[in-house]
């Protein structure tokens, strides 16, 4: 990282949304916007639609785009626009441990399958757990199927938010539909501590610090001998993060999120300092009660993840020729990408 800048400087300057907007997205399942930042800091519009209330509500506070508070079906209309984006809530068994896949209401595949049907876009990207690789990979399957279907090249990818500035390992699949000319030539950089990306945050003290109790120290002991735990799940400050989930965030468990104090008081994570260890910069607000906040920020797709996605995608947009015949989809062998010297800051 250029050293003329510490993190919060760094995310301030990058996820900036100033500057003129060339294409559209439509960010499905947006959460509070996560990938709709990365995606207007790297020159998008954004036209968001999620069904929670806070989130949608984050999203209007913060982002240019306005954000449809709406549960999406198939039936839904949507805007012309030249790419979809989003991140689908997958359910691939049912309450009954059934298979059902796409046939399951719960699913967010089906709306998001249908709006690239609808709206034809140029190329659509969607995020999700990388369980769809593995575990769930008939279901992945299932769904590039139907995406395939529709004309398009379906590429995937496994990539770890560590390599584009996000102090945390978050391994996620990252699926792009696409006319056959579209590389994934993102770049890569040094992977950033949590400490480094938390600053004076980490030893901070405020009225409103939440602490673990005796009790819940006991649990936690109890947790760490049960789970055989060879790293104390404590925050090392030395190290990226690991990754950050509602129930590590909001929940009171042992597997919380937490930071060891000199005096060995064990300090639960604050919202902003969830927030900068998923990348946000600390102009970005939430909105709701401090558990949905929470949530917001385990749900979302880290800022600086997205920017990088957008910067590949804009690329592409900018210099598509016509449509040349590619070589068989990419879809298991999807990996870390190779490792690149470049910084994203330049």
């Amino acid at each position: 990282m250029n050293p003329d800048y510490n993190y919060s400087e760094l995310l301030a300057k990058i996820l900036s949304l100033d500057g003129a907007k060339k294409f559209t997205a439509l960010d499905l399942f947006a959460g509070c916007g996560g990938l709709a930042l990365g995606f207007e800091s790297a020159g998008f519009e954004t036209i968001g639609y999620e069904m929670d209330a806070a989130g949608s509500a984050t999203y209007r506070g913060n982002l240019h785009g306005p954000c449809d508070e709406i549960f999406l079906t198939p039936e839904t209309i949507f805007p012309a626009a030249d790419i979809v984006i989003g991140g689908p809530p997958c359910q691939p068994f049912s309450v009954g441990g059934h298979q059902l896949g796409l046939n399951d209401s719960r699913d967010g595949f089906p709306a998001f399958i249908a709006a690239v049907q609808q709206v034809k876009p140029k190329l659509f990207m969607f995020e999700n757990v990388r369980g769809l690789l593995y575990r769930n990979k008939w279901y992945l399957d299932e769904v590039i199927d139907k995406l395939e279907t529709l004309g398009y090249v379906v590429d995937c990818f496994l990539v770890n938010a560590v390599d584009y500035l996000v102090p945390q390992n978050r391994e996620r699949v990252v699926v792009f539909g696409h006319d056959g000319s579209f590389e994934f030539t993102s770049l890569m950089s040094a992977r950033i501590s949590a400490g480094a990306a938390l600053g004076d945050l980490a030893n901070q003290v405020l009225a409103d610090s939440n602490f673990l109790t005796a009790s819940m120290d006991e649990y936690v002991a109890k947790y760490e001998r049960a789970s055989k735990c060879i790293n104390p799940r404590d925050l090392d400050l030395s190290r990226p993060a690991r990754t950050l989930t509602c129930r590590n965030l909001a929940g009171a468990t042992g597997d919380m999120h937490r930071i060891r104090l000199a005096d060995g008081r064990r300090k639960r994570l604050s919202v902003r300092e969830a927030a900068r260890l998923q990348s946000f910069p600390d102009w970005f607000q939430f909105s709701g009660s401090t558990t949905s906040q929470f949530n917001q920020i385990g749900n979302a797709v880290p800022p600086m993840l997205g920017y990088a996605l957008a910067q590949a995608v804009r690329q592409h947009l900018e210099t598509a020729n016509q449509p040349k015949k590619c070589s068989e989809p990419n879809r298991v062998s999807a990996t870390r990408l190779p490792r690149q010297p470049e910084l994203l800051l330049g």
